[in-house]
């Protein structure tokens, strides 16, 4: 399973004629559906990977956003926290909180196949993010790895594992200090302007190739920057590709007595989208070198489990919305959407009715929490209710509002919008009103006066969010380009069908175009209790 985060669906279409390994392959060699999107508004990390591991919405796992406010502590928490945990940090790593799936309301593909099938089944994740490692395995897990404090970190519910601890002692991430992101191609390969308009890039790099890891100007060793710096380069995609390598080596992964399971979610392009945007040359020289990393990992698979003795899904948890000022170029209706004005004009309209001060407990993403006993007294207030909603729709970059109560149940509707909030829509998590930006308008938190630290974002019910590439290869699989719809949500049920397994609940469909009529080869397992079978009966 291989999420690339923020991978828009046409990065496929625009840049696959510079790709030569692994990205080329899954490409010519697998099937490709073409008019893939995720149906609903929340497109975030942590939604998505639960999506793609779950085969379910957050309307039904639960997970609505990377964070939100929890109304019982009032206070922010991220989709993996977890109070009665405690992340443990390879190779000397201070490892700070604890991280787990236990807010995921739905057990994940890997976590139904090794109770079905038995526990012969190894799950092993790597991410550069907790949120996104964490859900790819699901609830339970061998080795469950993520980037954090400059080094590697699992927490006490997953364990640890020796030959990761032994691997990060060899090759410390710090070992890439002093080294230097170059352009892979010539630079009449790029597209796009050298300098992307209205990127903000990290802190000690400039506009332009090359971009050092060296960290801050002042610095001679390796400081919160330069991690930065590394997790936004094609270093740390490469280490994330020789940590699943290392796996394959020292667990036999795909040798034992089931099917294994190996995730994992390269982070990289996503600290780039944010920082450069999607048209920036950036993007384009991270997919380059991912495509080698693919192809050496794809190598390794072939030589250890056999080529075709094993199948790859790669999606992505979400898009892209492009730069605003990049976008104005095109004298399109776009912005930037200032969430602190929106919580200044809710304040304003209630101030004078007799509603606590502040009213707003908390603006986050697209949704808006009332500190307790608000919104209901809102609900019962259809004066004050309407001009609430008349403040919010009043702000500039504001296409509509939606109450709760309109999203509850996953109503019916001919609205594509409502029903992509509603799919995003989970009671007690979820906010009480909920903001749908204008199309092209970038929803941000920034305070007053302040400069977003960011080029761009994502968390929309738009093309450019939503829509993302799957490529499935290997056993089982019938290599084409498929048009019909589909959505991230059917790969853990087709992995399922391939495997023999049950999903259950499930909001996706199996991929069945996509599939070779093939009848699956007896296991050693299977063929044993066939012969028993055999013998009971004669």
């Amino acid at each position: 399973m291989l999420v690339v985060d923020q991978m828009r669906a046409d990065y496929v279409d625009k840049f696959r004629g510079q790709w030569t390994a692994g990205l080329k392959r899954l490409v010519e060699e697998g099937a490709w559906f073409r008019d893939a999107a995720y149906p609903y508004a929340a497109t975030e990390t942590c939604v998505g990977h639960s999506t793609i591991s779950t085969g379910a919405f957050p309307a039904t796992h639960g997970m609505v956003a990377n964070a939100w406010w929890d109304r019982d502590t009032q206070k922010m928490v991220t989709c993996t926290a977890d109070p009665q945990t405690k992340n443990v940090g390879y190779a000397g790593v201070s490892a700070k909180g604890g991280d787990s799936a236990w807010r995921m309301q739905v057990p994940a593909f890997a976590e139904e196949l090794r109770f079905q099938t038995g526990s012969a089944t190894r799950i092993v994740t790597f991410s550069l993010k907790a949120r996104a490692g964490i859900t790819m395995a699901g609830h339970k897990g061998d080795a469950v790895t993520w980037f954090d404090g400059g080094g590697w970190a699992t927490s006490n519910v997953y364990g640890t594992m020796p030959f990761i601890e032994a691997y990060a002692s060899v090759h410390p991430v710090k070992a890439d200090y002093g080294k230097t992101w170059a352009l892979t191609l010539p630079e009449s390969a790029y597209w796009y302007d050298e300098k992307a308009t209205g990127a903000v890039p990290p802190q000690g790099w400039e506009l332009t190739f090359p971009h050092p890891l060296r960290g801050k100007a002042d610095s001679s060793e390796p400081d919160e920057a330069f991690y930065q710096q590394w997790s936004a380069s094609p270093f740390a995609d490469a280490y994330l590709t020789q940590l699943a390598e290392n796996a394959l080596n020292s667990l036999g992964l795909g040798k034992g007595g089931g099917v294994d399971y190996l995730g994992v979610s390269y982070s990289t392009l996503d600290y780039v989208g944010h920082a450069f945007g999607p048209r920036s040359w950036e993007i384009q020289d991270i997919l380059v070198r991912l495509d080698q990393d693919l192809g050496e990992l794809f190598a390794t698979l072939d030589k250890k489990v056999g080529r075709g003795n094993y199948v790859v899904a790669l999606s992505a948890d979400h898009g892209v919305v492009p730069v605003p000022e990049d976008m104005q170029k095109t004298g399109a209706d776009t912005g930037v959407l200032r969430l602190p004005e929106v919580q200044e004009r809710i304040e304003k309209v209630l101030a004078p009715l007799n509603y606590p001060k502040p009213s707003v407990a908390r603006i986050t993403g697209s949704d808006i929490y009332f500190v307790p006993g608000v919104y209901e007294k809102l609900k019962g207030d259809a004066a004050a209710m309407g001009q609430v909603l008349d403040a919010i729709k009043s702000a500039a970059g504001v296409a509509e509002v939606y109450r709760a109560e309109q999203l509850a149940d996953r109503p019916a509707t001919q609205s594509p919008t409502r029903r992509a909030m509603a799919d995003s829509y989970f009671p007690g998590r979820s906010g009480d009103l909920f903001i749908v930006p204008k199309p092209y308008w970038l929803m941000d938190g920034t305070p007053a006066g302040k400069v977003r630290s960011y080029g761009t974002g994502h968390g929309t019910p738009y093309n450019y969010d939503q829509r993302v590439p799957i490529l499935l290869m290997g056993y089982g699989v019938e290599p084409g380009r498929y048009y019909g719809e589909a959505t991230p949500a059917d790969i853990a049920p087709t992995l399922a069908s391939l495997c023999g397994i049950t999903l259950a609940p499930r909001d996706g469909r199996v991929l069945a175009e996509g599939l070779a009529n093939r009848t699956a080869p007896q296991t050693a397992r299977s063929a044993s209790a066939t012969a028993g079978a055999k013998s009971a009966k004669e």
